[in-house]
């Protein structure tokens, strides 16, 4: 039975249609899954129905491309599953995005109703394993349910800090056929995310701007989640407050701008990591005040006064004691911090005294003897792209050289794996992105161990005609694994080196996309002015210094201010 989206309320219909008739008013325009035994109804319905379906090659695939589709778009990104395996095989896509407050809305297949329990085949207790990982999580049970479960999935994963819900649906609630009554609206007393601020938190923190003397702007991902880089960039120019970006905040203010420090944290800058250390007052705009960025809690901005504005209220205060707590969107208190019209701060000696350690101790690396620098890799893509690329990575040293050198000066063009720090993520995250955006360049930089995880999804590339491009940054290691050894572990490179690879060249050529393999920087930089522009997809392959490290660390337990690998 084929469904119009303008069905009339009491219209009788299947479990699976209802699905599609709701994916259809939530405007979704594609979904990203792989079919199996539970999912069969659902997928038979969207046979009839169809919406964009992107088939991925693994359900990790296909939920890691739903969160790039998600980060660039803003919209949430919608996976389908069966039930047992497929479903657990998103539960690392799933916990990525709650951690990097991804929205998601993820169907999984499950066995009929009557067989839940009894270990049947392919089942598994979804609900009990996504409960931790999701904001939310539902098992369907009645048919006329499911309109509005669907309608509050979508409404928790947008509002608020976005997140991933799961519907949970048994293969008999798909089967089944009945009358069901879609809803307009959503009525859910019991989540109520605070948007607007209190107004005397806000002129809490305007009196302590007015007042201080090192003041510095903290700017996570919130910011861009809430669209509020013209507010956050207004009340840097308009106090007088540097700005430094967490990995995820990164594009949310423009890396050019004279304000900007750069990234704070484990492999921060060193002007950026200074300016948490010695500020009087840190205003911490969504950010989680994670490890990574803080370093020892115990000597993190110790001089300082902490204000934290954050949506989600459980952050603020659990890390970092807060003497400014301040609930709320960023685009909405920062609009409100704007409105109070204060004066500047008395910061023109902090800028000075900044601007002095970014002149001084900018991020330098080695001339290196053996391959291309992975350093002069980045900016060289960064060059020939003129900086507008969306860039989506995996996790580890090709992860912080990306952070570091290919600067972003507009939201939403840097995807990466933040919290969970998940390997497989960057190669299908830049198919969501291009997806999303098809007029964007858009480039994944990976490690060669990452792409090994999920390399499979090549195929889309040509089957979808996607024309992104694939930066392999070839170190012959599991390089960030392998850098830990070297410094905290004696030397000891226990299973991180990778002795037999592919042949990345033919493993694309098998694809249908075209290799290329590079070892120098003059083939490095010819090869990518020639490649990057071209409307099609490729594998570049560059075989960069296998010993190379990431520079500055914050050690285990070391401060901020206790960088190793920094240098005049």
């Amino acid at each position: 039975m084929k469904v119009d989206v303008k069905a009339d309320p009491g219209t009788h219909l299947s479990g699976a249609e209802t699905l599609i008739h709701a994916l259809k008013q939530e405007g979704v325009e594609v979904v990203f899954g792989y079919p199996g035994g539970a999912a069969l109804p659902i997928y038979d319905a969207l046979y009839q129905n169809p919406i964009r379906h992107i088939l991925a090659r693994h359900e990790q695939g296909a939920i890691h491309a739903a969160e790039g589709y998600a980060r660039v778009s803003g919209k949430a990104g919608v996976v389908i599953a069966t039930s047992g395996p497929g479903a657990t095989n998103l539960v690392t896509g799933i916990t990525d995005a709650m951690m990097d407050s991804i929205p998601l809305v993820v169907f999984t297949g499950q066995v009929a109703s009557g067989l839940i329990g009894t270990d049947a085949f392919q089942e598994a207790d979804v609900i009990g394993i996504t409960m931790p990982i999701t904001k939310h999580n539902y098992q369907v049970r009645n048919l006329q349910d499911l309109p509005r479960i669907i309608k509050e999935a979508f409404h928790i994963a947008t509002t608020g800090r976005p997140g991933p819900v799961l519907i949970d649906i048994p293969k008999d609630v798909s089967t089944v056929k009945g009358k069901v009554v879609f809803q307009e609206t959503v009525d859910l007393p019991g989540f109520q995310p605070t948007i607007h601020p209190n107004v005397l938190q806000i002129k809490k923190l305007n009196e302590a701007i007015e007042s201080a003397k090192r003041p510095v702007i903290l700017a996570g991902a919130g910011v861009l989640h809430a669209q509020a880089s013209e507010q956050l960039l207004a009340v840097a120019e308009t106090r007088k407050i540097p700005v430094v970006h967490t990995l995820l905040g990164l594009g949310g203010f423009p890396a050019d701008h004279r304000l900007f420090l750069g990234m704070g944290g484990m492999h921060g800058c060193y002007a950026a990591n200074m300016s948490l250390y010695e500020c009087d007052l840190l205003i911490n705009v969504g950010a989680r005040f994670d490890d990574r960025l803080t370093g020892n809690l115990k000597t993190f901005a110790p001089r300082a006064k902490i204000a934290h504005i954050d949506i989600d209220p459980a952050e603020i205060g659990k890390n970092v004691v807060t003497h400014i707590p301040i609930v709320g969107d960023a685009k909405a208190a920062l609009q409100k911090l704007l409105d109070e019209n204060g004066s500047g701060s008395k910061s023109d000696e902090w800028l000075a005294h900044l601007k002095e350690y970014q002149d001084e101790y900018p991020y330098w690396h080695n001339e290196v003897s053996e391959g291309i620098s992975p350093q002069e890799l980045i900016q060289m893509a960064h060059e020939i792209t003129k900086g507008n690329a969306v860039v989506t990575t995996d996790v580890g040293q090709h992860q912080m050289w990306a952070a570091q050198y290919y600067t972003f000066n507009q939201p939403h063009n840097w995807v990466t794996s933040g919290g969970l720090g998940t390997m497989g993520f960057g190669f299908p995250a830049a198919i969501g992105a291009q997806i999303a955006k098809p007029d964007k360049n858009v480039i994944a930089i990976v490690g060669d161990g990452g792409f090994q995880m999920t390399s499979q999804e090549l195929i889309l590339l040509k089957e979808l005609s996607l024309p992104v491009k694939v930066i392999i940054v070839n170190n012959g290691s599991l390089g960030m694994v392998r850098q830990w050894q070297e410094k905290f572990h004696g030397e000891r490179y226990s299973h991180s080196i990778l002795t037999v690879q592919p042949d990345f060249v033919r493993l694309a050529e098998a694809y249908g996309v075209k290799g290329y393999c590079v070892s120098s920087p003059e083939q490095a930089r010819e090869l990518l002015a020639e490649v990057l522009p071209l409307d099609e997809p490729a594998v570049i392959d560059c075989r960069v210094s296998p010993t190379e490290n990431v520079f500055p660390m914050v050690a285990p337990g070391s401060g901020l201010h206790e960088m190793i690998g920094v240098k005049p």
